[in-house]
């Protein structure tokens, strides 16, 4: 049995030396593939030499998160189409991108500002997946009708996009699988308060599920408030099987073939 961890942040413990023993509990825990996932180019080159050095665990993206975009963002996103051409591990999809307006400054014309530079390399990583046709990774927090409107606009294939870290309702999944998009589900499904978000697991429905960690943030219950990683996936897993009232070796067979599919590898 394998599980794909399709959405996760290693940097911090590739830094401090942890990789390894992180790797040796994913796996223990059935997880057996995760994507490293980018967000500024200070980690894309540290995800390519992980992917690089763990062929058959590992695999990643590149994109500028709306958090990391600040003045001179173009300089960032004018490198991305270059990692696929560049002969080293290709990256699996764009992202993450997209807008944030949680994290925005207080003041009304900072918070403006910030954001119209959010919208620009937003539309400017569509950009570039579109003329790749590669997979992107969005990013949507409190703007999730922006977002789609964005991705409308761009030309790119909705078969290609997910949203990661889905925490919307019902209703907004329904907008993403009409257009052939879909979300990636955390930790937060297994939350007491997160009936909204279990309904839009559900009706986006088990055959195109995703299933992440988003580590080291969101942990799943019964490790919610401790920093999160890949090995902890299985009990979201598990939660979701029992909540699609399926084993879980199958809803394991289902998300990694969804997976694999969606990204390429």
């Amino acid at each position: 049995m394998t599980i794909v961890d399709t959405h996760t942040h290693l940097d911090s413990v590739a830094r401090a030396g942890g990789l390894p023993d992180l790797i040796r509990r994913a796996r223990e825990a059935d997880v057996g593939w995760m994507i490293a996932v980018g967000t500024a180019p200070d980690d894309w080159d540290l995800y390519g030499e992980i992917a690089r050095d763990n062929p058959g665990c590992i695999r990643h993206t590149i994109g500028v998160h709306p958090c990391s975009v600040e003045e001179g963002w173009e300089a960032a996103v004018a490198g991305i189409e270059a990692r696929w051409q560049d002969g080293g591990v290709r990256p699996v999809a764009i992202g993450e991108c997209g807008l944030d307006r949680f994290h925005l400054p207080k003041e009304p014309g900072a918070a403006a500002r910030v954001l119209d530079l959010q919208r620009a390399a937003f539309r400017a990583q569509l950009s570039i997946a579109r003329r790749l046709g590669c997979a992107v990774v969005i990013h949507s927090r409190g703007a999730f009708h922006e977002c789609v409107e964005t991705i409308d606009g761009s030309g790119v294939d909705w078969n290609r996009v997910v949203f990661h870290c889905f925490s919307e309702g019902e209703a907004e999944m329904l907008e993403l699988a009409k257009r052939g998009g879909r979300g990636s589900f955390t930790g937060i499904l297994t939350y007491k308060n997160a009936d909204a978000v279990r309904a839009a697991a559900m009706a986006q429905g088990l055959p195109r599920l995703m299933i992440e960690t988003d580590a080291p943030f969101l942990a799943p219950t019964p490790h919610r408030g401790k920093p999160n990683e890949p090995a902890y996936l299985r009990h979201t897993a598990q939660f979701a099987a029992d909540m699609f009232g399926v084993g879980l070796e199958e809803l394991a067979a289902v998300t990694t073939s969804t997976a694999r599919t969606f990204y390429g590898f």
